[in-house]
């Protein structure tokens, strides 16, 4: 089965554009004003119309309040949500789309029984603790990842082109997801960088095949 890439905090069309050129499954946009990938709805909206088919369109919210979401989902064809806060399982599901959970990993942390109470995810997505949320650029132990995790997993927390393919072999995801691994700035994504994490992705995927 195919690896999914979603490369996650694209803030303009050229970047965009070079992500799908590049072969990323899904695209994700950030609705969290903290973060300096945020990008409004309204210019969301035109980045979501240059998608082509079948590439996804998500949507990242971290505690947001239902208003927000609403106004957002409103206005925005998003395909799915990603959930990466302290949302409850209903929080995740009213919005009656699929979606992602994210949990941020460290020593201590159940994956078992997050996985377990988001039954209805899609995934759960699996990324690095920071004291903020997402972003942080770095890595967590992958041997706190449980072997019989009872949903897809879609590993994410510091991937590059030159550590994905390690990633990969160790972990077999459904699904890897980049954001500061594919930057020359925050919010600003390095087009070369981008074509390198695919081909990694690739590469990795023929190897365990």
């Amino acid at each position: 089965m195919a690896i999914r890439i979603k490369i996650c905090g694209l803030t303009s069309a050229e970047d965009v554009d070079a992500a799908v050129a590049a072969g990323a499954d899904a695209i994700g946009f950030v609705f969290y004003p903290p973060s300096p990938r945020y990008v409004s709805v309204e210019a969301a909206a035109t980045l979501i119309r240059r998608l082509p088919p079948f590439v996804l369109s998500v949507g990242l919210f971290v505690n947001a309040a239902s208003d927000e979401i609403a106004a957002t989902l409103a206005k925005l064809p998003l395909n799915m949500l990603q959930f990466h806060g302290d949302e409850s399982v209903a929080d995740c599901e009213r919005w009656q789309r699929p979606y992602l959970k994210a949990t941020r990993m460290k020593p201590g942390v159940d994956a078992r029984r997050i996985a377990t109470e988001f039954a209805t995810a899609r995934a759960l997505l699996l990324d690095t603790f920071t004291e903020a949320y997402g972003g942080g650029g770095r890595t967590f132990d992958w041997t706190l990842i449980p072997a019989d995790l009872s949903m897809p997993l879609v590993l994410s927390g510091g991937l590059t082109p030159e550590n994905v393919g390690a990633a990969i072999k160790q972990v077999r995801p459904l699904g890897v997801d980049v954001s500061s691994g594919v930057e020359v700035a925050k919010g600003r994504k390095d087009h070369h960088r981008m074509r390198e994490f695919v081909a990694a992705v690739k590469a990795a995927e023929a190897a365990i095949a």
